[in-house]
């Protein structure tokens, strides 16, 4: 077994971590009789020899070993190989990409040739898989249609042994799987498409097991949209009834168990290896475990980086214990909390990637997604309605839509006494907004009903109880959520995003500001300032709190080196919002008005503006800022404050023009806007704004502001909006990865079209 292994001159070659001398020790570990030895192998493979889907010199040398493994049936755990092979060997590039990419780890070039080199290999290989679909280990048959599906080099021959296979095949997720690789060869392979996608079609009808059903009407989805039926919900819905009263086979048992990467240091590697393992151990266990937990959201940003910073310290990995779970309770041992408290009568996950599947399949078809969704969260089954959350969180954040009865049902989930499901329900609200609505009710008698821990706190887990809900309640703008809010500012910690959210109560937030008072005077300061003094600033000036004008000043004056030009920025926001009862500060806004930040500059010129309405000084103060050699920063911040000056600012439209010829997209929309708010130009303006609300989807928040303040006079600027409004995808929709305020963004964005038509509408008969 790996004949050559120790002909090869592995410290030549490396991978994410350096020299590729430790490969070897990782192979044999493959092929351990321990369990944990392997398991570590697999991990140490992933994390270094193939990190992050990457393909390095090792890699390649790596896939005559690996196939070898894999063709060896004393070689116990080969289903995780042939998934690794999968992944080596599964990137398809176009014959054009000649691009190296940066592995952003080392900063070496990985060329692009070497991801196409895979390929070759593993399907030069690729026979090896066809004995595996009928191997005694349900691991391997689980993981070999894919592997064949993606890189064998005869689709036919291997589209007529899975179905084939699957007339006699008894494990339910190796049937799945079956299907699905078929459904992966009908989209790579146009000439098969037809025959697969009859197939598929009867199989969704004649199959009598209901998951097979399931399996194939998805995969049906996604090869053939148009062959969807229209009564597409009903009938899903009715085959998970089917699925969860289906007894299962004596076959049926777990293909695999779920896999818990290890980390530990082997003595090959340097301290830093073994840390950033750690580090990739530690995203692997959160987004693995994320993907099994199917909860919308459970686990931030915050959360991610906090555990990695802790994987930062000299001796991280001393965090982990042997099963690779950190000794400490941070978020990997959250994730393991949660993968052990999955009930143990959910019989039949794979449910859930079916589901996901189909979701993705319907695309923009979003009423019968919605229909499916409503379907799952009236199951009795509580998984079903956790896992229905879920993809909801997904639709929504994609896709516009009617869905104000979803979002009523989810918000019943909150009386549940599952905690699992009540913590699911409460994180797709937080995202939600002003489309909160139909569940404040629900949110309201949840806080009501009583948290069982401070309603303020952030850190891990802070969506549990009555924490999530509160915030969810506020962002919807419920004055319900007000003297909630100030239990919670009079507890020792705060969750900052509940300061954040104080701006969408509007007047009924007032009553708020002697306890934000208070609070802010106790902040220190030192260099965690802007930390805790920020979302408090942000609060005030939402609610122009201007009895707090004392403690503004104080954080104003008293703002150390660190992070000092944000302090100050939030600090005069603040002075601004409080207008002339801020006069007090008009020295210190001065001082800052000729500072060598532009940021700070336009802040004290603003508030400046605001106090004391002059602009003799504010003016030229800004239009320095306005010269051609600014940076967009510096720019966009000038010309933002000339704009809310308004029609005073007049004088300063020269300044303004040549913004409206800036390479740089946000530069003309600040010019553009700007200049139309102090000179009302039209005719200069709004061709500007028109080309970069096409040029640039993420800007069109902002002119679709100004064009509703523009009214009748935006007239030309009616087609586009039109389209906007048609068009179910949301603007800013990212193809990896989400913020929490996207879809409030998108929101806005629609609320303010439907102003600017209204607008238009009222000058055609005024």
């Amino acid at each position: 077994m790996l004949t050559g292994i120790e002909e090869v001159d592995w410290a030549s070659l490396g991978h994410a971590y350096g020299p590729a001398d430790d490969v070897p020790g990782l192979l044999r570990g493959l092929a351990s009789d321990d369990s944990t030895e392997r398991e570590l192998a697999l991990d140490g493979m992933y994390g270094a020899v193939h990190h992050q889907g990457d393909v390095y010199d090792s890699t390649l040398a790596c896939i005559p070993f690996l196939l070898e493994l894999v063709a060896d049936a004393s070689v116990q755990d080969r289903g995780g190989i042939v998934e690794l092979l999968t992944s080596i060997g599964g990137i398809d590039l176009d014959g054009d990409d000649e691009l190296d990419e940066l592995d952003p780890d080392d900063g070496e070039l990985i060329p692009a040739a070497n991801y196409a080199m895979a390929a070759a290999a593993v399907a030069a290989g690729a026979d090896v898989f066809l004995g595996l679909v009928g191997d005694p280990d349900p691991e391997v048959r689980l993981a070999a249609p894919c592997a064949l599906a993606s890189m064998h080099p005869e689709p036919a021959r291997v589209l007529t042994l899975l179905r084939e296979r699957l007339t006699v095949e008894r494990h339910t997720e190796v049937r799945l799987a079956l299907v699905e690789a078929v459904g992966r060869i009908a989209r790579r392979h146009e000439s098969l498409r037809d025959e697969t996608v009859d197939w598929l079609g009867w199989l969704s009808r004649a199959a009598q097991a209901p998951g097979l059903r399931l399996a194939a009407l998805a995969q049906l989805a996604r090869c053939a949209p148009g062959e969807v039926p229209d009564d597409i919900a009903e009938r899903v819905t009715a085959l998970l009834d089917e699925v969860r009263t289906d007894s299962p086979t004596h076959d049926d048992a777990p293909a695999r168990r779920p896999q818990t990467p290890a980390q530990t240091q082997t003595p090959a590697q340097t301290q830093t290896h073994a840390d950033a393992q750690a580090r990739d151990a530690l995203s692997r266990q959160a987004y693995d475990t994320y993907d099994a937990h199917e909860t919308y959201d459970v686990y931030d940003v915050y959360d991610v980086y906090e555990a990695y910073e802790a994987c930062e310290t000299p001796g991280a990995t001393e965090l982990f214990t042997e099963s690779g779970w950190p000794a400490t309770p941070a978020l990997a041992g959250q994730v393991r909390e949660l993968v052990d408290e999955q009930p143990a009568e959910r019989r039949t996950p794979w449910t859930d990637e079916l589901l996901r599947t189909l979701h993705t399949a319907l695309d923009d078809r979003v009423d019968d997604r919605i229909a499916l969704i409503l379907a799952q969260l009236r199951s009795p089954d509580r998984s079903r309605r956790s896992d229905a959350i879920w993809l909801c969180g997904g639709l929504i954040r994609m896709w516009r839509g009617r869905y104000e009865e979803v979002v009523r049902v989810i918000g019943d989930q909150l009386a549940d006494p599952d905690p699992r499901l009540r913590e699911a329900a409460t994180s797709f609200l937080e995202r939600l907004f002003e489309l909160t609505g139909p569940a404040t009710d629900a949110l309201a008698a949840r806080l009501v009903a009583g948290p069982p821990t401070p309603l303020g706190q952030g850190g891990p887990g802070a969506r549990v109880g009555g924490r999530g809900a509160l915030l969810a309640l506020a962002r919807s703008g419920d004055a319900r959520a007000v003297p909630l809010l100030a239990r919670a500012l009079m507890e020792p910690e705060v969750r900052r995003e509940l300061l954040y959210a104080v701006d969408a109560l509007g007047p009924a937030a007032v009553p708020l500001a002697p306890v934000l008072r208070r609070r802010l005077a106790r902040v220190e300061l030192d260099d965690r300032l802007y930390d805790h003094a920020a979302p408090l600033l942000f609060a005030l000036t939402a609610i122009r709190g201007t009895q707090a004008l004392p403690e503004v000043l104080r954080v104003l004056r008293g703002a150390p080196p660190n992070r000092r030009d944000w302090v100050r920025e939030s600090a005069l926001r603040a002075l601004a919002a409080f207008g002339p009862a801020a006069r007090e500060a008009v020295p210190d806004v001065r001082e800052l008005l000729v500072c060598d930040s532009a940021t700070v500059s336009a802040s004290a010129a603003l508030a400046l503006w605001s106090v004391e309405g002059e602009t003799a000084a504010v003016l030229p103060a800004l239009e320095g800022w306005l010269r051609p050699d600014a940076d967009e920063p510096e720019w966009c911040a000038a010309a933002r404050a000339l704009g809310s000056i308004g029609p005073a600012a007049a004088r300063s439209a020269p300044a303004l023009r040549p913004g409206l010829r800036a390479r740089d997209v946000w530069v003309r929309v600040a010019g553009a806007t700007a200049l139309w708010r102090v000179a009302g130009d039209v005719e200069a303006t709004l061709p500007v704004l028109l080309g970069a609300w096409e040029e640039n989807p993420h800007a069109r928040v902002d002119i679709a502001e100004c064009l509703a303040e523009m009214g009748p006079a935006a007239r030309e600027a009616e087609p586009a909006i039109r389209n906007e409004l048609a068009r179910r995808r949301r603007h800013n929709v990212r193809e990896h990865g989400s913020g929490s305020h996207d879809i409030h963004q998108d929101e806005k964005l629609l609320a303010f079209c439907h102003a600017a038509l209204d607008r238009m509408e009222w000058g055609r008969y005024s």
